[in-house]
């Protein structure tokens, strides 16, 4: 990966991202895109904040807390970037709490070299990538499936010691949307780190990517994450931008 300026703002690129982690059921509400997943991960079950929402944000506020009130759902919000400042001061004003900032990272995009752990890749993720990427422990199979497969182009990297249904120690997800990868549910089980397989599963789902015509990628990185940080900036990416959830009171 080399450093250069992404060719997308903050509103653009958080659209496309959206388009490849794709809620079951979406609604506009103006520029806004309510999102509904069954409650799986806060990409899926957020108001994502990117334009006009075409009416005042009190009230586009009590628009998206009934939204997602009427679905079960607690309501939440993905605020990206300074143009979502305005709205996430709404927010605030309504008693939405504040959670942690993600960084959104982009780079060209660069095969990675195919060396190292043997990755697989496959179009689904099975029980085991699931288990390994964390996602059976916050929900059910069918509903995560639901997500994570919602897109034209996707594939579910990982590296295996043990044959299944042992699941595997190191995992990703890539969705291709136009002209850009997203990387995604990077994960290495804690006694198999630091031995170069989180950047084997990203270099795989990167040769992936650009068979299929993407020349940039993007993915997201906790702020707290340090050591992940650290890995993405050795391999070239910049900070694009960063957002964070709010959501209701409890």
């Amino acid at each position: 990966m080399g450093q250069s300026r992404s060719p997308l703002g903050v509103a653009d690129l958080e659209r496309l991202a959206a388009r490849g982690w794709r809620a079951p059921e979406e609604e506009p509400l103006g520029g806004w895109l309510l999102r509904a997943g069954g409650g799986f991960t806060g990409r899926a079950n957020t108001a994502l904040v990117a334009g006009d929402p075409g009416r005042p944000l009190p009230e586009a506020v009590e628009a998206v807390a009934g939204w997602y009130g009427a679905r079960g759902l607690r309501p939440g919000a993905q605020l990206p970037g300074v143009q979502a400042r305005a709205a996430g001061t709404a927010f605030a004003a309504a008693g939405w709490e504040r959670d942690e900032d993600v960084l959104v990272l982009t780079a060209p995009l660069v095969p990675g070299v195919n060396g190292g752990a043997p990755v697989d890749l496959d179009p689904e993720p099975d029980d085991g990538w699931l288990t390994a990427s964390g996602h059976l422990g916050r929900t059910d199979a069918a509903t995560a499936r639901a997500v994570l497969t919602n897109a034209p182009e996707v594939v579910f990297a990982s590296v295996r010691t043990d044959p299944p249904p042992a699941p595997p120690v190191a995992v990703a997800r890539g969705v291709v949307t136009d002209d850009w990868l997203g990387v995604t549910a990077v994960t290495v089980a804690e006694e198999h780190r630091r031995r170069g397989l989180a950047t084997a599963v990203v270099a795989a789902v990167s040769r992936w990517g650009a068979q299929r015509g993407a020349g940039w990628v993007y993915l997201q990185v906790s702020s707290a994450n340090t050591p992940a940080r650290a890995l993405y900036r050795r391999a070239g990416f910049v900070e694009h931008h960063r957002y964070h959830y709010r959501w209701a009171p409890a």
